[in-house]
């Protein structure tokens, strides 16, 4: 069975191929090409999990491509993935993918994978009712800077004026996988979370924790590309033919998704306990699925909005400028 790879045997294994030189992008064991695509056990990434179980890739590729698919617990894996060649694409959160780009990262994102699905949650006994309570509380995010960790903060420090320890402000800031949130509201390690779906509705669901902020006031909420499709600049300039099938490959699998809810919810289920040893009740999905609208239309202004608040909250060393990082011609 599929586990994600913890990090530090991802790091591992990327620098061995680092060593040799090696890439993804390379003839298999028949001479066919191979490729790997990678995404995450989230809601947000169910356009992944629906091109992996319908083999929509086979469809847009060259005859003989072989597909391999990669799962990662957090951005941070997944951009190192990309840099050093492992993976040729995928889904990632866009503050990963930003954060990157500033700090040199030859990527594009090519098209987005979906809105909302983040949610504020408050574990039970907390005495946190109020956004206002969360000051000297301990909260949880996926990394440090990660998409969902400065959605939280900008709503944080905009609203409440209330920041992390890392800035001077009083909130404990501690990471984790979201599948082990549940685990740890139940054993009181965190007050808060500031989660992806569905790992919010599965602490809805047993009662573990409450909505405290609910996604369509968490900043960025609704208009933010919640998940971006990613690439290298190299891949684009050197075989646009594969970006394109890559990105038709993920358009069609969006498509699906649109058309066919309840067979896509089905595969979200089936693929999040083949990678966590999870699995979440039809009920479950039915509550995040509420929270999420799937795209892959890209709006470049909110993503140099939520650039620049990632910025303010000093998780970007420099003002950034994302020219160059969006390149939308693939889904035009």
């Amino acid at each position: 069975m599929k586990k994600i790879l913890s990090i530090i045997g991802f790091v591992t294994l990327s620098l061995i191929l680092a060593a040799c030189g090696g890439s993804s992008e390379g003839e298999s064991g028949d001479g066919a090409k191979e490729i790997t695509i990678g995404y995450f056990p989230n809601i947000n990434h169910v356009a992944g999990m629906v091109a992996e179980e319908k083999e929509l890739y086979a469809e847009t590729l060259p005859d003989g491509t072989k597909v391999n698919f990669q799962y990662f617990p957090d951005g941070s894996s997944f951009m190192t993935a990309i840099e050093t060649g492992e993976i040729e694409g995928g889904l990632v959160g866009p503050g990963p993918a930003m954060n990157h780009f500033t700090s040199g990262a030859k990527i594009n994102i090519v098209a987005a994978g979906s809105t909302g699905g983040t949610v504020i949650m408050a574990r039970k006994g907390s005495d946190i009712e109020t956004p206002e309570d969360l000051k000297g509380k301990t909260f949880i995010s996926p990394h440090v800077g990660c998409t969902h960790d400065v959605q939280f903060e900008t709503m944080m420090k905009e609203e409440f004026g209330i920041t992390s320890k890392r800035i001077g402000g009083s909130m404990k800031h501690v990471t984790g996988k979201p599948a082990t949130y549940e685990r740890l509201f139940v054993t009181g390690n965190v007050d808060a979370a500031t989660v992806p779906e569905p790992w919010a509705s599965v602490i809805e669901a047993k009662g573990s924790g409450k909505v405290l902020v609910d996604t369509p006031d968490v900043a960025y909420g609704e208009t933010l590309p919640a998940a971006v499709f990613v690439t290298s600049q190299d891949l684009v300039k050197n075989n646009p033919d594969m970006v394109q099938s890559i990105v038709d490959a993920h358009k069609k699998a969006t498509e699906f998704i649109k058309d066919n809810p309840e067979e896509s919810k089905k595969i979200a289920i089936g693929k999040i306990k083949d990678i966590t040893d999870q699995k979440l009740s039809e009920s479950v999905i039915d509550n995040a699925w509420k929270r999420i609208d799937f795209t892959y239309k890209l709006d470049g202004k909110t993503l140099q909005e939520f650039a620049d608040s990632s910025y303010e909250l000093e998780f970007l060393k420099e003002k950034p400028d994302l020219e160059g990082l969006v390149d939308s011609s693939f889904i035009e």
